[in-house]
């Protein structure tokens, strides 16, 4: 899952958001990207479901 945001920065909510997607879907890894972050790097959040 990829979820694409253009905000000045990740709160939990947006956290919370592709946990939700994750959880829905049955998928296990997704990212999260921020292009309104500086660098670009710190913008880049990953996001597990049912890690064992």
């Amino acid at each position: 899952m990829l979820e694409l945001k253009s905000v000045e920065r990740v709160t939990t909510v947006h956290m919370k958001q592709i946990q939700t997607y994750l959880r829905l879907t049955g998928l296990r890894l997704g990212y999260l990207l921020n292009f309104g972050e500086v660098p670009m790097k710190s913008g880049i959040k990953r996001a597990v479901n049912n890690l064992q």
